[in-house]
C-alpha cells in the first residue's frame, strides 16, 4: 500500500501547484484527478454534446479511454491514445469538466484508475473529493483554499501571462458557480473531510505552503 496524500479544494486553490511541489519535495507521484476530467470533458466537446445531455454524456463515456502516462518524469494525459495534456487548461473544458464531474457515471470511469494508482504508489492526488471519496484512508487529508478574489486574480494572471485576453470580474464569476456547482452536486460533492487540515493560501507564498503539508507528511 502506497503513502497517500489528498489534496481537496475549490477551483482556482492552487491545488496541482502545490501537489506537484509536494510530489517533487517528497519524492512521490503526483496524480492530478482534475486532469482526467478534464479529459473526459474534451472527449464530450469533441463530439459537440451539452453538459446539460446526461444521456449523450452517459452514452459518450462508454468510448472514452482516459489515461495517464508519465513523460520525463512530467504527468501527460491521453484520451483514445492522443495527447490531450495541452488542451486542458482551457475554461470551456473547465466548465465542462465541472458539469460532468456530478454524472455518477462519468465519476465511476475515473474512479479505479485513481485508487489502483494509490494502491501501487507513494501519491499526492488532487481533486475536489479526494479525501471524502476516493482516497477516504489517505494518510494525510488536504482542504487547501483561498478567497475567491484571490483565486480569480491568481487565474487571470496565468491567463494574460500566456497573452489571452481575459476579464477579472467574468473570471470570478465562473468561479462562484463553479463552486456552488462542486458543493451542491449530489454524488461527491466537494467538502472537507472530517479529518482534513484546512489551509487557507490567501496570504502564504506557495514555499509556505508547500512546507506546512510536508511538515505533515511522515512517509
Amino acid at each position: 500500500m502506497g503513502y497517500n496524500v489528498a489534496i481537496d479544494g475549490p477551483a482556482g486553490a492552487g491545488k496541482s501547484t502545490i501537489a506537484k511541489l509536494l510530489a517533487k519535495e517528497k519524492g512521490y507521484i503526483y496524480v492530478d484527478t482534475g486532469a482526467l476530467y478534464r479529459g473526459l470533458a474534451i472527449h464530450f466537446l469533441d463530439k459537440g454534446i451539452r453538459a446539460e445531455d446526461t444521456k449523450a454524456v452517459i452514452e459518450a463515456v462508454k468510448d472514452a479511454d482516459v489515461k495517464i502516462k508519465y513523460e520525463d518524469g512530467i504527468q501527460q494525459i491521453y484520451l483514445n491514445g492522443k495527447n490531450i495534456t495541452g488542451r486542458l487548461r482551457s475554461e470551456e473544458v473547465g466548465n465542462m469538466a465541472s458539469a460532468t464531474a456530478k454524472i455518477p457515471e462519468v465519476r465511476a470511469k475515473l474512479l479505479m484508475l485513481q485508487k489502483n494508482l494509490a494502491k501501487e504508489q507513494d501519491v499526492v492526488m488532487d481533486g475536489r473529493d479526494i479525501g471524502t471519496c476516493v482516497l477516504p484512508d489517505a494518510d494525510v487529508k488536504i482542504f487547501l483554499t483561498a478567497s475567491v478574489r484571490t483565486r480569480a486574480m491568481r487565474r487571470y494572471e496565468e491567463l494574460a501571462a500566456k497573452g489571452e485576453s481575459c476579464s477579472l470580474e467574468t473570471i470570478e464569476k465562473d468561479i462562484t458557480e463553479r463552486d456552488e456547482q462542486d458543493m451542491t452536486r449530489k454524488t461527491a460533492p466537494l467538502k472537507k473531510a472530517e479529518d482534513a487540515h484546512l489551509v487557507d493560501s490567501s496570504d502564504m507564498t506557495i514555499e509556505e505552503v508547500v512546507k506546512a503539508i510536508a511538515d505533515l507528511c511522515k512517509g
